[in-house]
């Protein structure tokens, strides 16, 4: 994708889409990190955006004045009821696209991320309701990623980590947390530690070692790194 500093004079229209996606791209962005911790600091959002804090800065500024999030220097951003709506919609598509390219056209689970990031910014609502409709309204990703519905909430389930999981239990697995990471879903994929799957932990290594896990009749042992990016509903 083009960056709007390198367009050429007279591409308004490109600018506008590209500012479009760029403000919805921070919004989302935004709403991830205030999951785990709120306020936002610019540098957490400059961090994840791979650009640097000066430019982060600039945007939220921006996004400050179209009243889509809150800003205190030091303090940090928070998303205003405006900028979460927006957010939550971008949501919404992505994860209601990854799954249609995965049920209607064939695609798998480890190609579908970088395709949503893109449609996500250009389909329009219409769309987006004949997608939920031929899917039957789902309520989760092919990732495990609750999808928003269109007012915004979303079904929830009780995780955990299956990195915390002791020896001897059973799990169900519901969610993938790096669905961005391709190699990392071709590799639970080969496994079989996907969504819905049921895992039987055997042991568990001292130290911060490896998991033993039983995955339909066949054993399989993972690194904890791995098994952190693995969330789990006990059976």
């Amino acid at each position: 994708m083009p960056k709007i500093d390198a367009l050429p004079d007279g591409s308004s229209h490109q600018r506008h889409n590209l500012n479009h996606q760029a403000i919805e791209d921070y919004l989302k962005t935004i709403y991830t990190l205030a999951l785990d911790e709120t306020p936002v600091s610019t540098s957490r959002i400059a961090e994840a955006r791979d650009v640097k804090p000066a430019s982060a800065t600039s945007m939220i500024k921006r996004l400050a004045n179209l009243k889509m999030v809150n800003y205190e220097k030091h303090y940090g951003v928070t998303l205003t009821p405006a900028g979460e709506k927006l957010a939550l919609e971008v949501i919404r598509h992505h994860r209601l696209i990854e799954l249609y390219l995965i049920e209607a056209l064939g695609f798998s689970w480890d190609e579908v991320h970088e395709q949503a990031d893109i449609l996500e910014h250009v389909i329009s609502e219409k769309l987006e309701e004949r997608i939920a409709a031929a899917l039957n309204h789902p309520e989760f990703d092919p990732h495990g990623d609750p999808i928003p519905a269109k007012d915004g909430s979303m079904a929830r389930v009780d995780v955990e980590l299956l990195s915390t999981v002791k020896a001897g239990q059973t799990v169900w697995v519901r969610r993938i947390l790096d669905d961005a990471n391709s190699e990392l879903l071709r590799y639970l994929g080969d496994m079989g530690l996907v969504p819905g799957a049921a895992v039987s932990v055997q042991a568990v290594a001292p130290f911060e070692g490896p998991l033993t896990l039983l995955i339909d009749e066949k054993t399989q042992v993972i690194g904890r790194n791995v098994a952190t990016s693995v969330l789990v509903e006990l059976a």
